[in-house]
């Protein structure tokens, strides 16, 4: 009896996993709970490994329904654990060293308990020297704090939406932004001159989920409002994907796409929003990129992606808690004069 108990959950997991791969192509939600799936991933992909290695060991066949599982699971997302990606030299000169950072106000409203968290973050992007800096939820009182950069386009104060930045070494030809309808949400975008090449930067900032991670989050009482928050963000969340995919697609320069798409890369968002980008972590990340921790849990929803005019030399996630964010880089080699 618990030889079926057990085969049964393994089962319900891995269909639970292929299902979740089969709705990734579909922007549209079909079944808003079925857009939710998504978030559970990480927990599946393990589940089913689990599974894998103890039918193995009891030497069953069972083994194949969670092989299956994760061998779509590979193919259709990816790597969920980088392993063995080694990053190469990059040259200081000509390669582009990016780096995006939610830095949540630089902890203006105390957040996190430690002090001077905002000197901190200030500190850690002088240290590490990227190129070009595309913050999201920016603060303006902070801005000559970085005076390193002597380019900069900033969320208009007028639009009322909450603030980014894109900081450059490299002049600014031209800037815009993508105010998307009936939210805070925005993104922002410039055209750099990079020696003698034009290249945009895009950072974005898609819908939150407001929720705070705590036991009483997931409560019987406040269960019910989580889950209609989810559904409702993830709406929001694939009506901003298809308004940005619509516009970069109309981009007539090579293009470097950063910022929090408040989502994973198991999402039909992440999809629609790479579309045929490259990811850095999948090209050179290790470990389980995590951008974001829930209940400790490692989630990856903050990117750095380019399409096929650049190489990707190198990708890093930073363990320099300053945030509910962890900062991202990648350094790039424009490839397309070559």
């Amino acid at each position: 009896m618990l030889g079926k108990l057990i085969f049964g959950f393994n089962v319900t997991v891995a269909i639970v996993l292929l299902l979740t791969c089969i709705l990734s192509f579909f922007s549209i939600q079909i079944i808003p709970v079925l857009s939710v799936l998504s978030l559970s991933v990480p927990f599946l992909f393990i589940v089913n490994v689990l599974f894998l290695l103890y039918w193995i060991y009891r030497k069953k066949r069972k083994f194949l329904w969670s092989l299956a599982a994760l061998a779509m699971g590979y193919f259709v997302f990816g790597p969920f654990y980088g392993v063995g990606n080694k990053n190469q030299d990059a040259d200081e000169i000509s390669d582009l060293r990016i780096m995006t950072f939610n830095v949540w106000h630089f902890n203006k409203y105390e957040w996190i308990k430690e002090p001077n968290i905002g000197d901190r973050i200030i500190d850690f992007i002088k240290a590490e020297k990227p190129d070009i800096l595309c913050i999201q939820e920016f603060h303006r009182e902070r801005k000559d704090e970085l005076s390193q950069y002597p380019y900069n386009s900033i969320t208009p104060d007028s639009v009322g939406k909450i603030t980014q930045g894109i900081f450059s070494k490299y002049p600014i030809l031209n800037k815009g932004s993508i105010d998307f309808p009936g939210t805070i949400n925005n993104v922002i975008y410039v055209d750099l001159l990079v020696r003698s090449d034009t290249i945009r930067v895009y950072n974005m900032h898609l819908q939150s989920f407001s929720i705070v991670p705590s036991s009483e989050t997931f409560s019987e009482k406040e269960s019910e409002k989580t889950y209609k928050r989810l559904v409702n963000t993830f709406s929001k969340q694939l009506e901003q994907a298809k308004i940005f995919n619509d516009h970069v697609k109309q981009s007539p320069y090579s293009t470097i796409v950063c910022g929090d798409l408040n989502n994973t890369q198991f999402s039909n968002i992440y999809r629609i929003v790479r579309d045929d980008l490259q990811d850095s972590f999948l090209e050179k990340g290790n470990g389980f990129g995590r951008t974001y921790k829930i209940f400790n849990f490692p989630l990856r929803i903050d990117y750095v992606l380019a399409d096929a005019s650049f190489q990707v030399i190198s990708h890093t996630n930073f363990d320099e808690k300053l945030s509910d964010h962890y900062p991202v880089a990648a350094t790039l080699r424009y490839t397309s004069h070559q």
